[in-house]
């Protein structure tokens, strides 16, 4: 559940000018031609960085965006919602696994990945250092987060490194199903009492500035969006992607007779471009960088999950190791 390109790439565009001119060439041509690019293929140094920044960050968004929803199980509202609920939330931790399987074809291994997670090195997804206060916050990431997470997904499943598109392919097929879960609680909401109407809304007015900044910061000041669109690491800019969502679900949310509170939200129909009040990115990186909400919590859980897993962890390397091949 996770939009993609959600940091500040913080990561220099330096490096080319070393790499041998004739294999970069040839990487690019086979970039054009829409090829998919293996782990045992060369790549530049600056799209390998590129790519464990950025599948590494989906991954965590992945483990870390399980938790607002992992805390509403138990209070769902009856047992099929808790079950459903819970096949969500084990779905998104799967995913994390899906997804540090394709970093670690890269080069960094999953134990240095979930250690950077851990310390704060690496970054994840800004809208998931917010509190879930009510059953409507969580019906709103089932459906408007995970609409956000497919919108971008789809696009970069169409791109250029193999692990990556064939693990974007799987996560797709089954957020399907997690949005059409959020809709039917949505819809349950909609045509509710006025209270559960009124939840709804008050959840909408929550999460609406963190679910702008979820597609990343603007093309005007995110740093590395051409290069990664020239080597199809992404498939959409940012504010593309941003434009795509609305188009998709600020008219939904209309016809459930739900506002956004956003004064200045319109489309225009002659560039067929939504217009919109610029987010607060100074608030996005306080976020991104620790400083939100629930970022030292979030963190929290995932470490003493990591040190109580530990065990067995260290069990299992010890059983392999122990294991000898039997004779024939």
């Amino acid at each position: 559940m996770y939009g993609g390109g959600n940091t500040f790439e913080g990561i220099k565009n330096d490096g080319l000018a070393e790499e041998d001119p004739g294999k970069l060439a040839a990487f690019e041509a086979r970039i054009a031609r829409g090829e998919k690019i293996e782990p045992s293929d060369w790549m530049p140094q600056l799209y390998r960085k590129q790519l464990i920044r950025m599948i590494e960050q989906h991954a965590h968004s992945e483990i870390i965006g399980a938790l607002p929803e992992g805390t509403w199980i138990t209070r769902a509202p009856g047992f099929k919602r808790k079950l459903a609920l819970m096949a969500k939330v084990q779905d998104e931790v799967g995913h994390a696994q899906l997804l540090y399987s394709a970093a670690e074809t890269l080069g960094k291994t999953r134990e240095e990945m979930i250690h950077d997670l851990i310390t704060g090195k690496s970054k994840y997804s800004n809208i998931f250092n917010y509190p879930a206060f009510t059953w409507a916050d969580a019906c709103f990431i089932s459906w408007l987060v995970d609409a956000g997470a497919i919108v971008n997904q789809l696009a970069n499943a169409k791109g250029s490194y193999g692990p990556y598109c064939r693990a974007l392919e799987r996560i797709c097929a089954e957020e399907s199903f997690h949005l059409k879960y959020g809709h039917h609680c949505v819809i349950f909401l909609a045509a509710g009492t006025a209270q559960q109407r009124a939840m709804f809304q008050e959840a909408i007015n929550r999460w609406w500035a963190p679910m702008m900044h979820f597609f990343g910061p603007s093309d005007k000041i995110s740093a590395h969006t051409q290069t990664l669109m020239k080597w199809k690491v992404k498939m959409s800019t940012n504010d593309d992607t941003r434009n795509q969502f609305l188009d998709m679900y600020v008219p939904k949310i209309w016809e459930l007779g739900f506002t956004v509170p956003d004064p200045a939200l319109k489309k225009n129909t002659d560039t067929g471009k939504w217009s919109y009040t610029e987010p607060d990115w100074e608030e996005f990186k306080r976020v991104i960088n620790g400083d939100g909400p629930c970022n030292k919590e979030r963190l929290e859980v995932r470490r003493v999950a990591e040190e109580r897993g530990r065990w067995v962890r260290e069990a299992l390397r010890s059983e392999k190791m122990a294991y000898v091949e039997p004779l024939a």
